[in-house]
This record gives C-alpha cells, sequence and structure tokens, in this order.
C-alpha cells in the first residue's frame, strides 16, 4: 500500500525517546493549564461513547464510520465519539456555567477512516473546549481575539518548551494573519484547497483561515464541516507554517457554534434536516441551550510541531502498517 508521507531528507530528532516522553508531558501541562487561564476554562471528565438517538456525536464530514458497540445492559449500541462539539455545549448548560466561562476536557477518540500520513492517525487525542457567550458577544472580534488567546498559550508553551530542551527552536510567529476562505481563493484561484493553505503559511506563518463550510465560487466548500455545530460564517481553522514537513500544519478547528437561524439554513443546506428530530437539535430550536464557542486542538498534534517531529507516531503509540513503519525506520523516523 502507498502512503502519502513526506520524509524529510537528512531528518534527525532532536530528542531521544526518554527526552521525548518527559517533553510530552511538560507541553501537555503547560499548555492545557495556560490555555484554561486565558480562556476562563474549568476540566471536567467527558464521555468516550454516546447513544446515537441522541445526536451528540460529531458526523466530521459525514463520511466517517464511527466505532460501534453493543453494551449488554442497555440492549442497544453505542458510538465511540469522533468529536464532543454536541456534548460540551449540552454539559455547559446542566453544570450551570455562566457567560464568559467555560469547560475543557481531554477527548480520546477513534476514527477508523483517517487516511494515515504524517499528521494524521486512527488514534484521536485532543483537548476539547468550549465556553457561553452571550448575544452581543456573538461576532467574528470575539473569534479573533479568542484565536489570539490560544496562539499567546502555543507560543508560551514553546518558550518554556525552548528553555529546558535549548535544542528545540522557538519558531512559532505569535501575529496572525486572518483570512476568509473566499479572500484565500482571490489571491490563488489555481491552487488546490491544500495548495493555497501551504502558499500563505510559508508567506504569513501563523495564519486563521475563516469561513469554511459553506460553498466557493466553484459550488464546494473549501473543507467539510458538519452544518450543525460551527456556523459557517464564524468559524475557521488555525494554521501555522512547519518547517520539519515544509507545509501548512492544522492545529486547532474552532467557531462559534450555531444558534437556531443559522442551525436551520445549514441543515437545510446540507440536506439532512431530518436532524432537526434528535435530542440535541430540538433543544438547540427551542433556544434550550447556551448560545457558546469552542473547538479542538491535537494534543500529539501539538506535541509533533513543538518538538519538531516528522511524524505524529513519534509522539503518539498507535498502529500503523508495516510498510509505513518500515519506510519511517529507513529514513530515521522511529514510530512509538
Amino acid at each position: 500500500m502507498e502512503h502519502t508521507l513526506v520524509l524529510p531528507q537528512g531528518y534527525w530528532s532532536k530528542l531521544n525517546i526518554i527526552e521525548t516522553e518527559k517533553a510530552i508531558k511538560l507541553v501537555k501541562d503547560t499548555f492545557q493549564q495556560t490555555l484554561a487561564n486565558r480562556l476562563n476554562l474549568t476540566r471536567v471528565s467527558a464521555p468516550l461513547f454516546v447513544q446515537p438517538h441522541t445526536g451528540l456525536n460529531d458526523d466530521l464530514n459525514g463520511v466517517e464510520r464511527p466505532v460501534e458497540f453493543d453494551i449488554k445492559e442497555l440492549g442497544a449500541n453505542v458510538q465511540i465519539v469522533h468529536s464532543l462539539a454536541k456534548w460540551k455545549r449540552l454539559a455547559l448548560k446542566r453544570y450551570g456555567f455562566a457567560p464568559g466561562s467555560g469547560l475543557y476536557t481531554d477527548m480520546n477518540a477513534i476514527r477508523r477512516d483517517e487516511e494515515l500520513d504524517n499528521c494524521h492517525s486512527v488514534y484521536v487525542d485532543q483537548w476539547d473546549w468550549e465556553k457561553i457567550i452571550t448575544p452581543e458577544t456573538r461576532n467574528i472580534e470575539t473569534l479573533k481575539q479568542t484565536v489570539r488567546d490560544i496562539v499567546h498559550a502555543l507560543k508560551e508553551t514553546q518558550n518554556k518548551l525552548h528553555q529546558q530542551f535549548s535544542q528545540i527552536s522557538s519558531y512559532i510567529e505569535e501575529e496572525i494573519f486572518f483570512i476568509t476562505t473566499s479572500e484565500l481563493e482571490a489571491l490563488y484561484p489555481n491552487l488546490s484547497r491544500k495548495e493555497r493553505e501551504n502558499q500563505i503559511c510559508k508567506e504569513h506563518k501563523t495564519v486563521f483561515l475563516m469561513q469554511i463550510g459553506g460553498p466557493l465560487k466553484d459550488g464546494k466548500p473549501h473543507d467539510g464541516r458538519a452544518p450543525d455545530y460551527d456556523d459557517w460564517n464564524l468559524n475557521g481553522d488555525l494554521l501555522i507554517w512547519y518547517p520539519v514537513l515544509e507545509r501548512a500544519m492544522e492545529l486547532s478547528s474552532m467557531g462559534i457554534r450555531v444558534d437556531q437561524h443559522a442551525l436551520e439554513n445549514q441543515l437545510k443546506a446540507a440536506g439532512c434536516e431530518e436532524r432537526k428530530n434528535f435530542t440535541f437539535h430540538q433543544m438547540l430550536l427551542n433556544g434550550e441551550l447556551p448560545l457558546t464557542m469552542g473547538g479542538g486542538i491535537g494534543q500529539s498534534r501539538l506535541c509533533m510541531v513543538l518538538l519538531e517531529k516528522a511524524h505524529i507516531g513519534e509522539v503518539q503509540a498507535s498502529v500503523w502498517p508495516e510498510s509505513m513503519i518500515s519506510v519511517c525506520d529507513s529514513h530515521g523516523i522511529h514510530l512509538l
């Protein structure tokens, strides 16, 4: 089987395995605490699986198959989560969070249909966060300021890592370039979606690419986005230029969540209005859920880029095809 791998010439890991494990712990401890302080978040526990009829599971691009199994005592099946985009919003209501505050959690998932490469694994680990906003703060400036806070936490974490492991570079730019997908399309109409991301990140280093999900001029979205969590006009991806692989790297997908109006419009546009029958969607349409914003930040992805690794398997114990393990090993990339 042929894999979409980038194999950097002359690559070598700046940290040995023990140093790598210590650095992973430092990154995770530092980043999550800094993020929680900047965004006023409280850590909570979260489910590994949910019942399908609740509509709480994230459909991602709408084609990925969830891992499903039966529970004897329930007499029904459950699904391992793809993410916690909807669950978090319900939890904010149930736990009684106030506007301007929110939660974060360790989200673990299995994405069985993921295409494996340098930065994608079947096993997904990320910090999922969500906070309550008000009608007055449900706007683009709130989104941008939150992105600035996340990048500040990212830079603070990288600086601390560099202090402890001087061989690790501090290369991430804290200044963010904001651009919409339609503006990016106008800049590079002849490039593919990924080529556009690479080009803009190569020029500006740290980029927040906004308005993902709605159609561009060619009638297709820049990237897939489920219609029932992010508002396609108030969302985006945080991208950085990653010198190890010489490409753009997505660190976070986030956004202001749909209100009743956006949910109605996006379900219709996506041709899945039947989802209105789910418990979660009924609550949202009836005005029973708070206005929120949130996102996911990959833990292994973040460790990979901060530790300057060439493959996510260097910071995460997962399962890989033997052919991938072999070709990586021959290029100095040793998977855990």
